[in-house]
């Protein structure tokens, strides 16, 4: 019987230890969500950042901080769940917050200056390509998440799975960004769809703070909340 299936069963009929079983195979299984998307968000930053400096692209260089701030947001899932500590819920639930913000920020400004230097990009079908991508792999990943985030009752591992489902919506913008400016030449749909992003980051991240600290259905996660 696979690791994965064992923790199913552990998950659904509540042995062989009760309830520390249970949650230790939430864990694990919220633990290799967080690098699965680690690792693809450092590929994805890398190529977006590369091709939209390469490109001149506000939009996509968004997409890659993007990335960024989603990593980051993945190594405060795992320090989450490190160890027990108290408070270490509504931390991490926090610290995904600022991310979003952080995030916001910083596409904002780059989009604004664009719009008003009218800051033409270049075509840039790796970019097209990466976004294209993007939108298939990243839906399933964040459902992944808020499952377990759900099952877990941890708002911190729920939150990181919406940044993943954002992404996926992101994507999709992006991929009409730079396909009006590789199609018709519109150099101001870039911009505009950073700022597109940068509206839904805002909403994600007052949310995510806001969000129940979800003390908490799983036996064993009720000290961390405090």
């Amino acid at each position: 019987m696979s690791t994965q299936v064992f923790e199913l069963r552990v998950i659904q009929s509540g042995g062989p230890a009760g309830g520390d079983a249970m949650r230790a195979a939430l864990v694990r299984r919220a633990k290799r969500l967080a690098w699965l998307g680690i690792g693809w968000h450092v590929v994805e930053a890398t190529v977006a950042v590369l091709a939209g400096l390469a490109a001149s692209s506000v939009a996509l260089i968004g997409f890659g901080a993007d990335s960024v701030i989603e990593s980051v947001a993945g190594f405060v899932v795992l320090w989450r769940f490190a160890t027990s500590r108290p408070g270490a819920e509504r931390r991490a639930q926090r610290l995904i917050a600022i991310s979003f913000y952080v995030l916001a920020a910083y596409i904002t400004v780059d989009a604004v200056r664009a719009l008003v230097l009218a800051d033409e990009p270049a075509v840039s079908w790796v970019g097209i390509g990466l976004a294209a991508v993007t939108a298939v792999t990243m839906p399933p990943l964040a459902i992944a998440k808020a499952r377990v985030g759900a099952a877990l009752s941890s708002s911190a591992t729920a939150s990181e799975g919406r940044q993943n489902m954002l992404c996926a919506y992101l994507s999709l913008g992006l991929l009409v960004g730079l396909g009006l400016n590789a199609a018709f030449g519109l150099w101001w749909a870039d911009p505009l769809v950073a700022l597109g992003i940068a509206a839904v980051a805002v909403r994600e991240g007052r949310e995510s703070w806001r969000g129940e600290d979800a003390c908490c259905a799983v036996p064993g996660l009720a000290d961390d909340c405090r």
